[in-house]
């Protein structure tokens, strides 16, 4: 018995040594071998109530995320402020503007270093994924945003008349580019965030009845899916100038998932990190409030909140140490990939650092995505 023990644990090494030799190491463990999950690097959102929602405080590398929702819920102000925390810390970011709406003044005021930002406003469908496929092949980028999913229209959708039924064409380009991106985003530590719309599906009378465009195949890719909700306005006096926001993580496979996280975004100027920041204090004690009133360390800070909120703002000091306080609270005082590393580009044609290429993978013409699409 110990003999057929012994041969078949033999057999295994030889099968996993012979993978590594031929596929590079690290192609098959143990899963036990390396903290996967717990090490992961990750992109901070710039919304630390959204981070420690997520589990890992962040949205993580080399991962596909999907954001969606009602429209002007703050999905691509989402994404922009990754894109900004991103940049902060020395990466480089693409943003793949199918929409062709990015206001380029709006994300400068978020912190995106508009200068350093690729952008691309591609024709249709197949285009954008073409070019998200080669970013992510050369090895360079650290973050990909699209936007949006719904705007990803195929060729032969736009060739065609106005009325022409093209069933499934949007779904099956979605589902060969989640084939042929997700092994290559994994190897490079790119992250891509799609940003996605809902729809409603007709004839639904019990239960949820909304959706979101492009088939089934991203959510089954995605590793995380934030829902995001415009809840309540936010008024100053009659004026209406911002809302109050909830996102929800609805799948997660490197932590738990259903947690819910809730700020406010402000017209032109985006997360309120300051009001983010004082309801994670407030709920744990370290801002103690009492009445309308606010203190921090024994001392009245404001009156009500948007007051509280005003002094965080003009004491950056102040609203920096109750962060750290609250990072540390939540074990989390340093967010994980706080200098994003160069992409590893282990796999067949990524660049990689020992070759110091930076030659980009030529796209076969019989594996395109309009070749799929059009068949």
């Amino acid at each position: 018995m110990n003999t057929d023990l012994e041969k078949r644990t033999k057999a295994l090494e030889l099968a996993v040594s012979q993978i590594n030799r031929q596929f590079g190491k690290g192609a098959i463990m143990k899963l036990g071998e390396e903290e996967v999950v717990e090490n992961i690097p990750v992109i901070p959102t710039g919304c630390l109530s959204l981070d420690l929602a997520l589990g890992v405080g962040g949205v993580p590398r080399g991962r596909i995320i999907e954001i969606y929702g009602t429209e002007a819920s703050g999905k691509t102000t989402l994404a922009l402020h990754i894109a900004a925390e991103a940049q902060k810390q020395g990466g480089t970011v693409a943003f793949i503007d199918a929409e062709h709406a990015l206001d380029a003044k709006y994300a400068r005021r978020l912190g995106v270093q508009t200068d350093e930002l690729l952008i691309s406003q591609p024709d249709n469908g197949e285009q954008a994924l073409e070019i998200a496929d080669v970013l992510v092949r050369s090895g360079a980028i650290d973050l990909v945003i699209i936007d949006s999913v719904a705007a990803l229209v195929p060729k032969a959708e736009l060739e065609g008349d106005m009325g022409d039924a093209q069933m499934g064409l949007q779904a099956r380009l979605m589902s060969q580019a989640m084939r042929k991106l997700a092994a290559v985003i994994n190897k490079s530590r790119t992250t891509v965030i799609f940003i996605n719309q809902i729809r409603e599906k007709i004839g639904i009378l019990f239960g949820n009845n909304e959706t979101t465009t492009g088939g089934r195949a991203l959510k089954f890719y995605a590793s995380q899916r934030l829902e995001v909700r415009k809840m309540t306005a936010i008024k100053q006096g009659q004026d209406v100038i911002g809302s109050r926001t909830k996102v929800k993580v609805v799948k997660n496979k490197v932590a738990p998932p259903f947690k819910e996280a809730e700020f406010d975004i402000l017209y032109g100027e985006g997360i309120s990190s300051e009001g983010d920041i004082l309801d994670l204090a407030t709920n744990l004690g370290i801002i103690v409030k009492s009445g309308a009133w606010y203190a921090y360390n024994g001392e009245r800070i404001g009156q009500g909140r948007e007051v509280a909120k005003a002094y965080l703002k003009e004491h950056p000091e102040v609203s920096q140490l109750v962060t750290q306080q609250v990072r540390e609270r939540w074990s989390l005082a340093k967010p994980r990939g706080s200098k994003l590393a160069p992409a590893v580009g282990s796999g067949e044609g990524l660049a990689t650092e020992e070759e110091g290429s930076s030659e980009l993978v030529s796209l076969p013409e019989d594996d395109s995505l309009s070749a799929m699409v059009e068949a």
